[in-house]
């Protein structure tokens, strides 16, 4: 059960909600309705924070206004963001929440476990690609590059590059370098929108990733780069050398690298039943 899925339908009720800031945000009266008995959501939610008083002192910070649509169309909602949603069920003292709860309480020990033993979160991460239907090989050349993006954000962070809009900036370089276009303008040309751009790269347009990232680091490392605009040259450098490599794949195969749409689908699909028939690529 993904938390957008378990979301968006709860106990047989609809959760209205609305994309801001790269993520869902779900009505909360919505999710006080599925999961009380409560007629008046709005009275019920106000008793819930003179009670919780800890709820009530993080509430701006995970609560915002958003215009949600409705039956009657475009309404503002008080809209509670994922890891807000999980606070608000927690709060709420109700048979129907505790499926939610006892899920909740089961990520967590997973989690625990992880910080343990990272071996364990490497392997149940290969068990949801899995079952999402990727194939072996692709989920191994995606697990390596999450490896190679976990180095190379901690060589930003050790040189002074240390919030999420930095690595944005300097990831969109590489991006640029390597494929002409960023992140975002990739999600586009796939047909994306909410998905992960990496889940729906095929083999190629990981090791191409990888690539641009790896030799970003080795760059960054060899050159002692510390300044903000001296990494940010480095990400550029660093695609580049992804970026020549891709344009002499695609002389040789006389085709763009960069594919359209949902590729997985298609190839991962064509990969699964190769592998039942037991049949291999040459």
């Amino acid at each position: 059960m993904t938390a957008e899925n378990a979301l968006a339908v709860f106990q047989g009720r609809k959760i209205r909600r609305a994309w801001h800031n790269e993520e869902w945000w779900f009505a909360i009266e919505d999710i006080v309705t599925a999961l009380t008995d409560s007629t008046d959501p709005k009275q019920y939610i106000n008793k819930m924070r003179q009670r919780d008083e800890e709820l009530s002192k993080g509430w701006v910070q995970f609560v915002h206004t958003l215009s949600v649509t409705t039956q009657g169309g475009r309404q503002n909602m008080n809209c509670a963001s994922t890891e807000g949603t999980f606070r608000i069920i927690q709060s709420i003292p109700s048979p129907k929440a505790e499926p939610f709860k006892l899920w909740l309480a089961k990520v967590g020990y997973e989690r625990v476990q992880e910080i343990d033993d990272p071996e364990l979160a490497q392997k149940r991460m290969k068990e949801l690609y899995h079952e999402k239907g990727y194939s072996d090989e692709w989920i191994e050349k995606r697990v390596r590059g999450i490896a190679v993006r976990d180095e190379l954000t901690g060589e930003w962070k050790r040189r002074g590059a240390k919030t999420d809009a930095a690595y944005s900036i300097l990831t969109a370089e590489i991006s640029k370098a390597a494929f002409g276009m960023t992140p975002s303008e990739y999600k586009k040309h796939k047909g994306l929108s909410t998905q992960n751009l990496r889940d729906h790269m095929d083999d190629l347009e990981l090791i191409l990733t990888m690539l641009g990232e790896a030799t970003t680091t080795r760059i960054t490392r060899e050159k002692d780069s510390r300044e903000f605009h001296r990494l940010k040259t480095d990400a550029n450098d660093g695609g580049s050398v992804a970026g020549e490599a891709r344009r002499n794949i695609e002389k040789k195969l006389g085709k763009s690298v960069v594919s359209g749409g949902n590729y997985l689908e298609k190839a991962e699909g064509a990969k699964r039943i190769r592998e039942k028939s037991g049949s291999k690529e040459i």
